[in-house]
């Protein structure tokens, strides 16, 4: 493959964010490529879709999960190769092309590109970037800057981007499919990696809660419903948590003010706690708190469970409730019809009995949980780099910092191997990459 290298001439520009481009590139605003649409649908009949961080989904109305409209013919219909927006949330929305013929809610922006000279994969580059750099941020408007934060439309429309040659829209637009494509092969390898691992502690928890030394004992006698009531201060700040399903952990909130915490209950947090979530226990939303949780709070709807340390060690208790005997238990005990929506019986739940091991075998399970931890910690942290210096690539192709022009990108696309896609990115990084410097943008 050619070498990546940079343009010769560059110009300034008035853009915060790109300061300079390439001397042959253009700066045009939105509205000179793209017009914004408004097309009601007036009848049932088509597929609902929504705006998520991964892009644009087909929305279940079916099972009834998530917040449903009460008519979706008041809707506005969204063609395939439309973008779609969500303007109202700069904080959390997205903007995505739709690869759907269906209606969308009416407070997203739907727009189309109107220039034959602009390749849509290119814009869509670079608008995500102006997502997940919070480029649009600083030209939204709102009540407050941590609720929702939208771009009106003037501002959308007077908004200004770097704009090459349609033909080198289109290269690196590849180029960035191309390398994309391969980061994403790349995390999927460290997910699955860790999955394995996953397993393998699951199968241990399975063999020893069918050993010759398992007693069967009630949840409330080995267990405590612990509260450790938060004397919130209104202008102190907590970091409230949350629960991943099936078992994948914790998640930290933003800092928030005791006055913004709403009217919810919270609790302290202590290492070693198994913390239930009130309403998703049932999809397997439980977790073991480590001491990176300890200064955390969590609201009154994620039961917590303290351990009798002398009968139960809380890693084999969280272990268990991950596979099918005790994901059991918190399915029969989680109670309610109305789509996801089915709490947890915390009261009902701690009158089970479970199979509980002796502490040796036990052990065995906790020690495997702590490389599990230590092995996760590491493929996490590689992930956030890989993701950073993702954004930092896009980032350099959009606004000419590299020029790609020369790439060429194989015919015959081949899997590498994990140990292949690994030496190019640790190479990367190393190098401050082929790309440019990995600390500019």
């Amino acid at each position: 493959m050619t070498p990546i290298g940079k343009y010769n001439k560059y110009q300034n520009t008035n853009l915060s964010w790109a300061e300079s481009i390439p001397e042959h590139w253009k700066v045009y605003r939105i509205k000179h490529q793209f017009q914004i649409l408004k097309r009601i649908a007036g009848e049932l009949g088509y597929d609902v879709l929504s705006i998520t961080q991964k892009g644009i989904k087909v929305k279940d109305i079916i099972s009834g999960g998530g917040q449903l409209a009460m008519d979706y013919s008041k809707y506005q219909l969204t063609e395939i190769g439309d973008f779609a927006m969500n303007h109202m949330d700069l904080l959390t929305g997205f903007v995505d092309i739709s690869k759907y013929h269906g209606v969308i809610s009416p407070d997203y922006r739907v727009f189309k590109l109107t220039q034959r000279e602009s390749d849509s994969k290119y814009m869509l580059y670079i608008m995500q970037l102006c997502y997940t750099q919070k480029i649009f941020f600083g030209h939204g408007k709102g009540v407050s800057m941590l609720g929702r934060w939208r771009l009106p439309a003037e501002n959308f429309k007077n908004f200004a981007i770097p704009i090459p040659p349609l033909e080198e829209q289109t290269k690196i637009a590849a180029f960035l499919d191309f390398k994309l494509a391969k980061i994403d092969r790349f995390i999927r390898m460290k997910k699955q990696l860790l999955a394995l691992y996953v397993e393998r502690r699951k199968s241990l928890t399975r063999k020893i809660i069918n050993s010759e030394s398992v007693q069967f004992l009630r949840l409330s006698s080995i267990t405590d419903l612990v509260q450790r009531p938060v004397d919130r201060l209104d202008n102190e700040f907590y970091t409230p948590i949350g629960l991943y399903n099936r078992g994948r952990g914790i998640f930290h909130k933003e800092q928030t003010l005791g006055k913004d915490l709403g009217d919810s209950n919270f609790c302290h947090i202590a290492k070693g706690d198994v913390i239930l979530s009130g309403q998703f226990a049932w999809e397997g939303a439980v977790a073991l708190a480590s001491s990176f949780d300890e200064n955390c709070v969590a609201s009154h709807r994620y039961p917590i469970l303290k351990c009798d340390f002398e009968v139960i060690r809380p890693e084999f208790l969280f272990s268990f409730f991950t596979i099918s005997e005790g994901h059991l238990l918190l399915d029969s005990n989680s109670r309610g019809a109305a789509g996801r929506n089915r709490p947890l019986n915390p009261r009902y739940l701690i009158k089970e009995k479970i199979p509980v091991p002796s502490i040796t075998l036990q052990e065995e399970l906790v020690e495997m949980i702590q490389s599990e931890n230590r092995l996760k910690s590491i493929i996490n942290r590689g992930i956030i780099f890989i993701e950073e210096y993702k954004t930092i690539l896009i980032a350099e192709a959009v606004t000419g910092k590299i020029d790609v022009r020369e790439f060429e990108i194989p015919e015959t696309l081949e899997e590498e191997s994990y140990e292949e896609l690994e030496e190019e990115l640790s190479m990367a990084a190393e190098e401050e990459s082929e790309y440019g410097n990995l600390e500019e943008i």
